[in-house]
């Protein structure tokens, strides 16, 4: 077998010393990188960090829902969240309805903001659907600032509330101060919680 070029010559070699030169060298440089830096760069990290505070999703287990359950408790069933009137920070979207062990008790949609105060509780700035409409929600998503629902309910007080009749898909916005509702295609599904 023929030995490789240069095998037998003595910087081809490498001992523990030419890697600690190597890794003194290496970390000169990465020092050094660290005094250049962009006249902004101070600012972006500042401005990052705030908004990263801002930005967690209200927590939907500490807020008092207006919801009457008389002796039930009432309970988050669903939750999505996002940025849902583009300001940057993250609202929560709650379904809320009392605890039954059987059936299935009409729910409430709500909206949350972060209190302006940490200490304090999220915020319900907006009522999607009340309790009193007499509807259940099925599935709930949060994408791209939309909010999508599929809602069950009954078309009148003798159909069975085992067994809803009305099927409807919707969707909610964020549009000149306000959330406006609009109904998706029959074809469409609601993907989600």
């Amino acid at each position: 077998m023929q030995p490789m070029a240069g095998q037998d010559l003595l910087h081809t070699q490498p001992r523990p010393m030419h890697w600690l030169a190597t890794a003194t060298a290496l970390s000169a440089v990465v020092a050094g990188a660290s005094f250049v830096q962009p006249p902004d760069a101070t600012a972006t990290t500042a401005r990052s960090t705030a908004a990263g505070r801002h930005s967690a999703a209200p927590d939907p287990g500490k807020v008092t829902f207006p919801v009457t359950c008389g002796p039930n408790r009432p309970e988050v069933v669903k939750k999505a969240s996002g940025d849902l009137d583009a300001d940057g920070t993250t609202e929560t979207v709650a379904v809320v309805r009392c605890h039954s062990d059987t059936g299935t008790p009409p729910s409430g949609v709500y909206v949350l903001a972060r209190p302006t105060d940490p200490q304090a509780a999220p915020r319900i700035v907006a009522t999607l659907v009340a309790p009193a409409q007499q509807l259940s929600v099925r599935s709930l998503a949060v994408e791209h600032g939309v909010i999508s629902a599929a809602l069950l309910g009954y078309s009148d007080l003798n159909v069975p509330r085992c067994c809803p009749d009305v099927h409807k898909s919707v969707k909610w916005q964020w549009r000149d101060g306000k959330f406006i509702q609009s109904e998706l295609p029959a074809a469409a599904s609601t993907t989600g919680v």
